[in-house]
């Protein structure tokens, strides 16, 4: 039996559930077996940024963040499983990685 292994990451946490809820369903209405989602590390990217652009004044700086959340779920991929998921309408922002594994 192959596995899918469905990786998904976004910056907005909220679309990256709604799009693993849906990919969740269509496993238990098919009853496929699956894993997930399991949350992996989330990615900070910090940027550090002059206050003053003229370079007058202190040296302060401001620190913008960008988080990139990620997760992962694992399906029992049987045809029938695999044409509902790659049906499901992803968000904008969302980004998804699937992988079959033997």
């Amino acid at each position: 039996m192959q596995k899918a292994r469905i990786k998904l990451s976004s910056t907005d946490y909220k679309k990256l559930e709604s799009a693993c809820n849906q990919i969740k369903e269509i496993a238990l209405k098919t009853g496929a077996e699956f894993s997930g989602p399991i949350p992996l590390p989330t990615k900070r990217i910090r940027i550090p940024v002059r206050k003053t652009p003229c370079g007058d004044g202190s040296m302060s700086f401001d620190k913008f963040e960008l988080r990139i959340h990620k997760r992962l779920i694992e399906v029992d991929a049987d045809e029938r499983t695999m044409r509902h998921i790659m049906r499901v309408r992803i968000p904008d922002g969302v980004n998804i990685e699937i992988e079959l594994k033997m």
